[in-house]
């Protein structure tokens, strides 16, 4: 009957990971067997922190559900999970890999922050943010792997950040269609726009300058990363798969001229799965 409950559990959180977060669940299948279900976990409960933000209709709501997820893993590592499928299986997982709890908080704390304010007062703000919400998921990711090396944690802080700009630029259409325009400010300053000017489509050649700005910073990020390679450990590959999403999504935009709002940077990329197989076999990034 165990057997039976903790294949539901793994299936459940699955299906979450699955629905909202396919990209990253691809990377996950990729690791070894031994990890898989740790990744899985992980990356589940980065999903329902991420999406507070988008579901949640005022901040107070979202305040509660990060003081939930915070009792959440404080209830996990002291031996008493909450009775969900997550928290079920982030116990297991936490207690076979030694995960950190430093990370898991660290990570809500900066969700929880991001709740508090409109936009980000600049690009090093923004980047800070993504070193605080992904990057400490990618470290959650290589204590599954076993892996608890200098190098690797210095390339996932830079792949991290990468991926969560690329992220951020990815839902600038999304967020402004809702009516939230969160540039950082001391871009609106350098290039002249506001705001409203976003929001009401004006100064396009603007917008996109901010867009390449804010994309070659984390062009930069992927190079630093990729420049401590003979450093990092083979078996750490599979943590950094996300650089194959942040690469395509970079490219794709420059051929866009860094127009955020070009439809087809909204197309599913359907050789994804080839791409992820083909560097994991190549043991890169």
């Amino acid at each position: 009957m165990l057997c039976v409950r903790g294949q539901f559990i793994v299936s459940s959180t699955m299906q979450r990971s699955t629905k909202y977060d396919h990209e990253n669940f691809l990377c996950t299948l990729l690791y070894p067997k031994s990890a898989r279900e740790a990744a899985i976990a992980i990356k589940a409960f980065n999903v329902e922190i991420a999406q507070v933000q988008d579901v949640v209709t005022d901040k107070q709501r979202g305040a509660m559900r990060m003081v939930f997820w915070r009792d959440t893993i404080e209830k996990v590592y002291q031996g008493s999970p909450p009775q969900t499928p997550i928290a079920l299986e982030l116990a297991k997982v936490i207690s076979e890999h030694k995960l950190t709890k430093q990370w898991f908080m660290r990570s809500i704390d900066a969700r929880a922050n991001r709740l508090e304010i409109d936009s980000f007062k600049s690009v090093n703000d923004l980047e800070d943010y993504c070193e605080n919400s992904v990057s400490s998921v990618m470290y959650l990711m290589l204590e599954s792997l076993g892996i608890k090396d200098l190098h690797a944690d210095h390339a996932a802080s830079h792949i991290g950040r990468a991926h969560g700009l690329v992220t951020y630029l990815r839902a600038i259409p999304f967020n402004t269609s809702r009516g939230r325009v969160n540039l950082p400010t001391d871009l609106l300053i350098k290039y002249g726009v506001s705001q409203e000017d976003v929001y009401r489509g004006k100064k396009p050649e603007l917008v996109n300058d901010i867009v390449y700005d804010i994309a070659s910073v984390a062009i930069q990020h992927l190079r630093t990363a990729r420049s401590l390679k003979k450093d990092v450990p083979k078996s750490a590959v599979p943590t950094f798969l996300n650089t194959v999403i942040c690469e395509k999504y970079l490219t794709d935009i420059q051929q866009a001229g860094f127009n955020v709002f070009d439809t087809k940077l909204q197309r599913k990329n359907g050789l994804l799965p080839i791409q992820l197989l083909l560097q994991r076999m190549k043991r890169t990034y």
